[in-house]
């Protein structure tokens, strides 16, 4: 039978006795677990680099440009009228038709037929002629008694028979009647020309008139292709030689100041395998408004450059062509430059994050020229400089860094 336990009735002292043999008291374990806490939130509070992104400064080739899409264009154009009214004979010819100068016929005109007048029309010009006529031997008869008037008074005024103003009014009538002798001469001409037209076969027998090529080169357009009568002055084709061409550039007023004519261009994107070398021939004096694809209304100016590479290096490009045209107003292969992301500005003066050992160091430099991706350090900084690319508002002087990558 067991034996009932009897609490101890003072539970400090049976607390104060000695356990079981080998055990210690492990009053330390809660200092050590808060010694632990406060390390992690130290270590968790405790800032970290920042990752950057960083680039070298080196010296190499650096262009400042102006890029700008741009359009061929045949310097030399001519537009092919109709010399004459007429029949126009269908045109043998399509776009890209090859012809030479005073040689090639691009276009045939046959003389149209006068219409015949009828019996009506007829007699109605017969009757205008006529009465034109009368009234030219009316005024001449009028004009001969004005003029022998004249001289008898002129007479009598030697013999002081007559006054001035009798004299002068003789000499107004006698230059009346001869300008209306004039004109009515002139309306007897205009009704002989009208009754003319009433001859059915006038001009039946007119030779075609053939019209040659002004210039060597190709058939650009094609304006009137079928047979059809056409006015004299109606277009007919277009004609150039598409190996003299030009580029026509659309730039920035601002960006065409800085431009010289002389200044190199390079064509990209025109369907080559290579850029297309070019010189700028003018700058145009006016500038025109243009409104942008965002709608902003630009002051552009138009910059015309010659090809000079070889035309038989850029068979298949035309006229009107889209190229991508990089102007370089300025070059130089001894430039000390940096990613343009790596520039800022504060207050009025450009400046750079200089990566040290771990700690980013604020330089202020002077800056030149610029390609858009790279920029040309004068001041501030030598080569070998490590620079820190985009920094943003996190990166300030003394700011613990890393490198990506690193």
């Amino acid at each position: 039978m067991k034996e009932n336990s009897v609490p101890d009735p003072n539970p400090a002292k049976a607390a104060a006795r000695p356990g079981p043999a080998g055990a210690k008291p492990r009053r330390w374990l809660p200092y050590v677990g808060l010694v632990a806490v406060v390390v992690l939130i130290t270590l968790g509070l405790w800032p970290r680099p920042i990752p950057v992104e960083t680039a070298t400064a080196t010296v190499g080739t650096l262009r400042a440009v102006v890029s700008e899409e741009g359009k061929t264009r045949i310097r030399q154009r001519y537009t092919v009228s109709a010399p004459i009214t007429g029949q126009l004979r269908r045109l043998p010819f399509k776009a890209g038709a090859e012809v030479k100068v005073n040689e090639t016929v691009v276009a045939t005109i046959d003389p149209v037929t006068p219409t015949p007048l009828d019996a009506r029309s007829r007699a109605l010009a017969e009757a205008r002629r006529d009465a034109a006529a009368a009234n030219v031997e009316k005024s001449r008869a009028a004009h001969d008694f004005a003029s022998k008037e004249r001289q008898r008074f002129e007479l009598l005024f030697r013999q002081q028979t007559v006054s001035t103003q009798e004299l002068e009014k003789a000499q107004w009538n006698e230059s009346s009647t001869a300008k209306e002798l004039t004109a009515n001469e002139s309306a007897l001409r205009q009704a002989e020309a009208e009754l003319a037209e009433f001859a059915p076969l006038v001009g039946t027998n007119a030779a075609p008139r053939e019209v040659k090529a002004p210039a060597s080169g190709r058939v650009l357009r094609v304006f009137e292709e079928n047979a059809r009568v056409v006015p004299a002055g109606t277009p007919l084709l277009e004609i150039g030689d598409p190996t003299d061409l030009e580029v026509v550039i659309e730039v920035l007023s601002r960006d065409g100041a800085a431009i010289t004519p002389g200044t190199r261009v390079e064509l990209e994107q025109w369907g080559g395998p290579a850029p297309l070398q070019a010189r700028v021939r003018l700058v145009e004096p006016a500038a025109f408004t243009k409104v942008s694809a965002l709608g902003v209304e630009e002051q552009r100016v138009r910059v015309i450059a010659d090809l000079t590479t070889p035309p038989e290096q850029r068979l298949n490009l035309g006229d009107n062509f889209r190229v991508d045209a990089r102007i370089i107003i300025w070059e130089t292969d001894q430039a000390l430059k940096i990613p343009s992301g790596a520039l800022f500005h504060t207050g009025q003066s450009a400046a750079v994050f200089v990566l040290g050992s771990t700690r980013a160091q604020l330089r202020r430099v002077k800056a030149g020229q610029s390609s858009g991706a790279e920029v040309q350090i004068l001041e501030g900084l030598k080569t070998g400089d490590v620079v820190i690319i985009y920094p943003g508002s996190r990166i300030q002087e003394g700011a613990r860094v890393s490198r990506i990558g690193s």
